[in-house]
């Protein structure tokens, strides 16, 4: 079970402060896009998002943006941020992850995951001996294998809820 533990469970990218992020040994943050910092539909991030990321690159912490999908979905939202970025992750593997801490020249136990889904944030992060923190996805997905994970996820987010850091 401790492989689809968070480290933190938290509503929205807002609700992490500097110091929270801090209390958690962060030095740096690996940043899901999809349903993380703007809904899986949209072009925009959600409001305050890009403050939200200059808030915490002012705070000291190093900040990149780690997503799934492809560069010309991921690419325009880290330019927003003014973030370097990698796509195509392939989350849960630890490639993705590796490769941004190599990039911020950081230990895998100073960097924390932010996403919305546990089986591939969550687990990816676990996999690499990086903390993460559980966010509530912004919006529903359509898809089939969404809709299957979250199914899956429902119990984990229940179970976890309570039991971890708030």
């Amino acid at each position: 079970m401790a492989l689809f533990r968070p480290t933190a469970i938290r509503q929205g990218l807002m609700d992490l402060t500097p110091e929270f992020l801090s209390g958690l040994g962060a030095r740096a943050l690996l940043l899901d896009i999809d349903n993380t910092v703007a809904s899986y539909t949209s072009h925009e991030p959600i409001p305050g998002a890009a403050e939200w990321t200059r808030r915490m690159v002012d705070a000291g912490f190093r900040v990149l943006v780690v997503s799934n999908n492809f560069k010309k979905r991921v690419r325009p939202f880290a330019s927003k941020f003014g973030l370097d970025c990698i796509s195509f992750a392939m989350k849960p593997f630890p490639f993705g992850y590796l490769k941004a801490r190599r990039l911020l020249k950081m230990k895998c136990k100073d960097c924390v995951i932010v996403g919305d889904q546990i089986f591939t944030d969550v687990v990816g992060a676990n996999l690499c001996g990086m903390k993460s923190v559980l966010l509530t996805p912004i919006e529903e997905e359509e898809g089939f294998s969404f809709r299957v994970r979250r199914h899956f996820e429902k119990p984990l987010r229940k179970k976890f809820q309570g039991n971890i850091r708030q």
